[in-house]
């Protein structure tokens, strides 16, 4: 940034920080990492001429998104983001067909009792109805059968941030 301090890519780059350096207001000197990472993925050349294609209201929001997607590449190569946006929805749709089966049992209880009041029906515990142990593939109606996606990537979120 002119004189005193240059920015986190000068300083890595290890050259003179302009007055008008394109880094600068996005990697400040206190967070060499948040720029070494992105340099590694991308290239310093890459990342200056993204931000000098983009308007400067867009730029903050733009350094943003490459941070995010270098720390996924850093940690996954080959998916990146994409691989942890599959899992995700994987676990989503798992969630999703665990609910149509736990609605799939109270609409039983009720048409076996069709004199129990619904806030009995409220009270059934619902950690009972919504753990698998409690159904295997034979017992569940076949309107409730649901193709799994087996191409979806399956490794476990690491509990570390992405933007980090």
């Amino acid at each position: 940034m002119g004189g005193s301090s240059p920015c986190a890519s000068c300083k890595l780059l290890r050259r003179r920080c302009a007055k008008d350096c394109i880094f600068a207001p996005y990697f400040p000197s206190d967070d060499p990492h948040k720029f070494a990472i992105v340099h590694k993925v991308f290239g310093a050349s890459n990342v200056s001429k993204m931000l000098q294609e983009l308007p400067v209201h867009q730029r903050a929001d733009a350094v943003s998104s490459l941070v995010y997607e270098a720390n996924a590449r850093v940690r996954d190569p080959v998916y990146g983001c994409v691989g942890a946006i599959s899992f995700l929805q994987n676990q989503v749709s798992q969630l999703e067909m665990q609910l149509a089966v736990a609605q799939a049992e109270i609409l039983c209880f009720q048409m076996q009792e069709p004199n129990l009041p619904t806030h009995q029906i409220d009270q059934v515990d619902k950690s009972f109805l919504l753990s698998n142990n409690n159904f295997d593939d034979n017992n569940i109606p076949q309107y409730l059968s649901f193709a799994s996606s087996s191409n979806v990537i399956q490794d476990p979120l690491k509990k570390e941030s992405l933007w980090t």
